[in-house]
C-alpha cells in the first residue's frame, strides 16, 4: 500500500493523475488520503524554503504502508540547496515530494497540467523506491537516477529498469522472509503459553 498525502495547498486533481503511474510502476494498491496541514515550524524565513526532513518528522503518521507527502513549498537539507524530494532512509516509511519546481511556471513557461501530473509521479515513484530500499541508479533512463535539473526528471521513463526492478523483487522477497519468520516465531511463542496453561 503506498498512500499519497496533500500537504497545504496541493490541487488534488494533479494527483489524481499521478496516483495512476504510480499504481503502475508498482503495480500495488495506492490511496489519495485527505490534505494535511503544512508544518510552518519547519520554515527557515531567511531562505524561505521548508526543511524537509523536518516536514517528515513533524507531518500525521499514517499506521498502514508507505507515505508519499505531496506539498507546494520549496524543499532543502543540509548539503542540497533545493530538493524535488526526500526520503527519511533507504527502507523507511516516509518521503516528500514538492511540486513547486516541478511547475513549468517556475521555469517562465505556460503551465502543462499532464506533464507536471508525470513529474510528480516520477518523483513519488523515485521516493518509493528508496522507501523500499533502491539507491540511486547509474542508468539515466531509471526512475531511480538521481535528478538534479527538471531535464534529468524529464529524461527518466515513468518506470524502474530491469536492474532496479530485480533488486526490488529481492528485497520484497527478503522482506516476506523476514515477515515469515516472525510469524512463525510468534505462533510458536503462543503455542508454548498456551500448552504451559494446562
Amino acid at each position: 500500500m503506498i498512500l499519497i498525502v496533500p500537504m497545504g495547498d496541493v490541487k488534488i486533481g494533479y494527483l489524481e493523475k499521478a496516483k495512476v503511474y504510480v499504481k503502475e510502476a508498482y503495480r500495488e494498491d495506492v490511496k489519495l488520503t485527505k490534505k494535511i496541514s503544512l508544518n510552518k515550524n519547519c520554515l527557515e524565513k531567511k531562505r524561505k524554503q521548508y526543511k524537509a526532513s523536518c516536514l517528515i518528522k513533524n507531518s500525521k503518521d499514517f499506521k498502514e504502508g508507505k507515505i508519499a507527502y505531496v506539498c507546494d513549498v520549496d524543499l532543502y537539507e543540509a548539503d542540497y540547496s533545493f530538493l524535488f524530494g526526500l526520503a527519511e532512509n533507504i527502507i523507511g516509511r516516509r518521503c516528500i515530494v514538492s511540486i513547486l519546481r516541478l511547475k513549468e511556471t517556475f521555469y517562465g513557461k505556460s503551465e502543462d497540467e499532464n506533464l507536471l501530473s508525470v513529474r510528480i509521479a516520477k518523483e513519488i515513484i523515485h521516493e518509493v523506491g528508496h522507501l523500499k530500499g533502491l539507491r540511486h541508479c547509474p542508468n539515466e533512463k531509471c526512475i531511480m537516477h538521481i535528478s538534479k535539473s527538471i531535464y534529468d526528471t524529464d529524461f527518466k521513463d515513468l518506470k524502474l529498469c530491469k536492474e532496479c526492478e530485480n533488486k526490488l523483487n529481492i528485497n520484497q522477497e527478503n522482506s516476506n522472509d523476514v515477515k515469515s519468520e516472525e510469524i512463525r516465531h510468534f505462533n510458536f511463542i503462543s503455542f508454548l503459553k498456551n500448552y504451559f496453561k494446562r
